[in-house]
Formats: C-alpha cells, sequence, structure tokens
C-alpha cells in the first residue's frame, strides 16, 4: 500500500490503497465507530488482507467497526460479533459459518427464534 507521492489524490489510487486511506483518515480524526460497506468487494487476496490487517490494527486501538459484508471468511475473521438481518445475531466463536448461512437463507432457525 505504498504511495508513491502524498500530493496524490485518492482517486488515482489502486483500489486496495483506497479503503487504507478510508481507515487512516477515520482513525485520524478521532472516529469512535467506523462502518466499512464492502471495503474488500471489488480487491484481490493480496490487497483484501491489507485491508483486513488494516481493520484489526484500528479494532486494536478500541475504535469500534462494523462492517457490511457478504464475504463469510473476512467477516468471521475480523468480527466479535455477527448480525444477520434477517432473524438474530450470532457470535462467530460459538457459531459457524456455515450455521450463519443456514441462518440467512432460512435452512436454519437460530435457538433465539425457534423456542
Amino acid at each position: 500500500m505504498t504511495v508513491q507521492n502524498i500530493n496524490q489524490s485518492v482517486e488515482t489510487l489502486s483500489g486496495g490503497q483506497r479503503p487504507g486511506v478510508a481507515l487512516a483518515r477515520a482513525a485520524a480524526f478521532g472516529s469512535k465507530v467506523i462502518i466499512l460497506d464492502e471495503p474488500t468487494a471489488a480487491l484481490g487476496e493480496k490487497e483484501s488482507r491489507r485491508v483486513l490487517d488494516l481493520i484489526l490494527d484500528v479494532k486494536a486501538r478500541g475504535i469500534t467497526n462494523v462492517l457490511i459484508s457478504h464475504n463469510m471468511i473476512h467477516v468471521f475473521e475480523v468480527c466479535d460479533r455477527v448480525h444477520i438481518h434477517r432473524l438474530t445475531m450470532i457470535d462467530p466463536k460459538v457459531h459457524e459459518m456455515s450455521d450463519a448461512a443456514a441462518f440467512m437463507t432460512g435452512a436454519k432457525m437460530p435457538e433465539s427464534v425457534a423456542a
């Protein structure tokens, strides 16, 4: 994520560099919550890894992140809680990705709803 010129406009940066700039700006301006909407959607594996590492770094600094994503591998890697809009919120330390997909599609009902 090396920027060649510090005066370079963000619109000329690569797709992998732009989310990094957005995260850095939010952290630098003292944000208490950062909302990330599909930050890795159009990125390759290497660029996605860098963005996920930045998310984990910001999280380690005590800044809350809200990650909106369809990439369950990324969600389970960086999130403490997973909210599934369809029915419930789950803990990724207790449930597996296959559970999340089953809850989203209705193939399985979470305990909080099934009772």
